[in-house]
Order: C-alpha cells, then structure tokens, then sequence
C-alpha cells in the first residue's frame, strides 16, 4: 500500500522549528500548575476577604457606600493581592506536588534511572525565576495605579477625598554636603521654608531662614509665593527681608510688594506630592526619595530606602520559597494537599514576620536598608539550599 505523498516529502519535526522541553521537565511543570493556580486563587481571595472586604462591608453598613462601588474597589484592590499571593502558591504547589512524588515512590523511580535530587528541582527553580518576573511586573505596572485609583475612588464614594497636595504646614529644611578642613563631610542647614498654607498654586504665610551666605543671614517674611514655571524662580508678595549679622544685629531691613528670589522649587514639589507608597513603583519611589533627601529627614528617608528595596525583593521570594518547597518536599512522605496548605500558612506567617522585623529594624537604623529588605530572601535560599543537600543524601 502506498500513500499519496510524494517520494520527496519528508515530515517536520517538532523539534526543528519548536523548541521542545524533556519529558521529564514537561511531567514536573504541569503537575506544578494546578497547585499553583488553586494557591494564587486560595491566597488571593483569603488576602481580598481579610484586607479589603470585610472593611467595606462596615462602611456599606454605616455610610451607606454604594455596592456598585465596593465591587469596583475589591476589583481594583485584587492586583495587589494577587502579587502578595504569587510566592504562597510557589511554596504550595513545590510542597504538594514534590511530597505527592515522594509519597507515590516517583521519586525513587526517577532517581533508579540516575536522575539526581537537584535535575529534579532545577525545572521548579527556572519555573520560580519566571513567576518572579510576572510577580515583578505586576507589582511594577498594574499594582501602584491600581492602589491609587482604588483609593480614590473610595475617597470620592465617601465623599473623604483629599487633595493632590499638602494643604497646610509644608516645611522644607535644605541641607548641603560641606567638606571640612580635616577632610570629614558633613551636612549642613542651608534653608528652612515654611509656610502656613497651599491651595495648589499659592502659598501662604511663608516665612525662611536663610543660611547661605557666609556671615551673613536672611530672614523672609511673606503673605504669599507663587512659583513662576517660565523663569523657575519663586515670586514673593506683601513681605520683608531681614539682613542679620553675624553679631545678630540687623544690618538692613527692606519691605516690598513683589520680590523675585532664585530659591530651590522643591518645596512645591514636596507639597505636590500625596501618593501612599503602595501607590508608587521603583521609579516615582526613586524620585521621591531624591526628592526629600535634602531635608536631611533621616526616618523618612530610611522608611522610603526600606520600602524601595523591599519592592525588588519581594518578587525574589518566590525563589527561595520555591527551593524550601520542593526540597521539603522530597524529604515528606504521604503529605495531603491539606497537610501542604497547613504547612505553607505556617511557613508564610513565619516568614512575613521575619521580614516585618528586619524592615523595622531597618528603619531604625540598625541595620542597612538593603540587608533589612534582602536578609529573609538571602535566610530563605540557604534554608532551602541546606534542605536539598540533605535530600540528596
């Protein structure tokens, strides 16, 4: 019998225009899957209920929030939730489904044909680092806009809405890196800038020290200031400058009606800026923290540096979560998907406490805000490296 191909033709291959895994690889990640599905599912729903349901079901009840709006809030609210889930579901579906190979003699059949402990983690580890990568996107592009529209639309829903700016008591201290004569540097007040009040474009009841100039020290006093964009300088109305000498005598004291002064316009921009830190990504947290450095507010800036290497590390749990799943796994014999779960819960709160500690103790100052951020990350994947050392014995 003959078919009615030509004697020429010869079939592609799959696997010359179509990479293929190792069956091996392929079995492991889609017994990963399911699990991993039903923990983001699991753990974002857990995560929406506790965090955000449960207190817009108060405020239906006693604002009378519309349900229209609630829906759209925990709607907006599940991005964030679903990030924060990401790495639980790792540890899940590693623990569940390395402990279901363990338990079915899988593994003693694998590691019979001379595949290793660590073949057998490495499709989970190169699994890990893509979910880290969808975690770090989400939590990049959809999460920050996300937290703010949803507080905003909270806001305008229980009529609570507050304005893009500060609207009162902006205070702005101007610090400058001098180099002493034994070669120390040292920060020094150059400018404190308060004012009493900001409707978004004016700004009332200023009153700054200025230090600048050596020997020599001004004091502004102004009913208003404006910021003038096309000569980037500040426009003072209705005040008085004091000359004081070093002596703290005044050498000179001249009123006007509008002043030009060439001062720092960092002032309206830290009034300007209201976002929450979950509100913003790396790149607005970085613009913020050059923003507020020269105040020499060191908590602020601590706190910010804490929380913006938190935000790269984060993704980076699903790593190390990853390795202490399957390696635990593999060293577990008969362990339901129950059992997996309680397991996992356990392991997570023990984790975020250990990363809610380090990050204070960060913000304190007691240690660096990198090591406070990557500390239970860098804890996470010895912990797990030392697991599958000891199963592959």
């Amino acid at each position: 019998m003959t078919s009615g191909l030509s004697p020429s033709f010869k079939p592609l291959r799959p696997s010359l225009w179509l990479p293929q895994l190792p069956i091996m690889d392929r079995y492991i990640g889609m017994e990963l899957l399911p699990p991993f599905l039903f923990g983001v599912g699991a753990f974002s729903s857990l995560g929406v209920s506790v965090g955000t349901v449960f207190e817009l079901i108060r405020q239906i009840a006693e604002y009378g929030l519309p349900i229209r709006v609630a829906i759209e809030v925990i709607l907006l609210s599940m991005p964030q939730f679903i990030v924060y889930s990401f790495p639980m579901s790792t540890l899940l579906a590693t623990l569940t489904t390395y402990s279901r190979f363990s338990s079915d003699s899988e593994l003693v059949a694998m590691r019979g044909c001379g595949v290793s402990v660590y073949r057998l983690i490495l499709p989970t580890v190169l699994l890990c680092f893509l979910v880290t990568g969808i975690a770090f996107a989400f939590h990049e592009l959809i999460v920050p806009a996300s937290n703010y529209r949803a507080a905003t639309t909270l806001a305008r829903a229980l009529d609570e809405e507050k304005p893009n700016f500060q609207e009162d008591n902006i205070l702005y201290q101007q610090f400058e890196e001098v180099v002493e004569d034994d070669g120390d540097k040292n920060q020094e007040l150059r400018r404190i800038f308060y004012a009493r009040e900001f409707d978004g474009e004016e700004m009332r009841g200023l009153s700054i020290l200025d230090f600048s100039r050596e020997g020599l020290n001004q004091i502004i006093v102004a009913r208003s200031a404006t910021w003038d964009f096309a000569n980037s300088l500040w426009e003072f109305f209705d005040g008085t400058i004091y000359a004081v000498s070093a002596d703290g005598s005044f050498s000179n004291i001249a009123t006007f009606e509008e002043q030009q002064l060439k001062l720092p316009r960092k002032p309206l921009d830290l009034a300007a800026r209201r976002r929450d830190y979950g509100e913003m990504n790396i790149a607005q947290s970085l613009e913020y923290l050059d923003l507020i450095r020269p105040t020499g507010n060191e908590g602020k800036i601590l706190e910010l540096q804490v929380r913006i290497h938190q935000k790269v590390a984060l993704p980076f749990i699903c790593v190390a979560f990853g390795l202490v799943g399957a390696a635990l796994g593999t060293m577990l014999r008969k362990t339901g998907r129950a059992t997996s779960f309680a397991i996992s819960v356990v392991m997570i709160f023990a984790y975020y406490l250990f990363m809610v500690t380090t990050g204070a103790i960060a913000q304190v100052g007691l240690m660096s805000p990198f090591l406070g951020a990557w500390l239970p990350n860098l804890f996470g994947v010895a912990v797990g490296v030392f697991l599958l050392i000891r199963a592959a014995r």
